[in-house]
């Protein structure tokens, strides 16, 4: 069996650390007594802590990316599990914020919804022999949504009308990327005769 390369490394790291990142975020709420134990004289501080390990799992998707395309070391399972990363990072995030009560569910749905079904379009583009590259939207998309989380991770109560406007534009660029990736690939759809 071939070693694992760097930028795998550092994707497989990304995924550990959501582990440690949702208990944070969930440890303060709920009656955990292991997590009082361990955190009980930091507990106002155990946003702060989600929040650096959600920024280093952030980080990782930089760099492993990076890395990959700069020695040539892109392989198939980053093709797949370096998005795949990236979904359970911020999918985790958000849901941990609507039990936190600090991202209306609606907005999650919205978000996750688009990456189904973009998730889908591609299966059926890759099963036609289509690559579909990603777009700048696409990308905007997702520095908004990382900023987001960041701030709701935070959860600074002078911040919260920067919170809410970043969150609304997270949101539309959201749906402008849907929008854009299904009318530029939309021949993906259509039935061969």
């Amino acid at each position: 069996m071939k070693k694992m390369n760097l930028p795998n490394k550092l994707t497989v790291f990304r995924i550990i650390l959501i582990v440690p990142f949702v208990l944070l975020l969930l440890g303060q709420s709920n009656d955990w007594g292991w997590f009082r134990a361990v955190f009980g004289g930091i507990m106002e501080y155990v946003d702060y802590i989600a929040l650096a390990v959600f920024i280093i799992a952030s980080l990782t998707d930089l760099i492993d990316g990076k890395i990959a395309r700069k020695y040539n070391l892109v392989t198939n399972f980053g093709k797949f599990m370096d998005p795949l990363a990236d979904k359970l990072l911020v999918c985790a995030g958000l849901i941990v914020l609507v039990e936190l009560g600090r991202i209306p569910s609606w907005v999650v749905v919205v978000i996750i919804s688009r990456d189904f079904i973009i998730s889908g379009f591609r299966l059926v583009a890759a099963d036609k022999g289509v690559v579909i590259a990603a777009s700048y939207w696409g990308k905007f998309k997702t520095t908004f949504q990382m900023v987001m989380v960041c701030l709701m991770i935070a959860n600074i109560p002078q911040l919260q009308l920067l919170t809410d406007i970043v969150m609304w534009i997270a949101l539309g660029l959201t749906v402008i990327s849907l929008i854009d990736y299904l009318v530029k690939n939309r021949e993906v759809m259509r039935e061969q005769k």
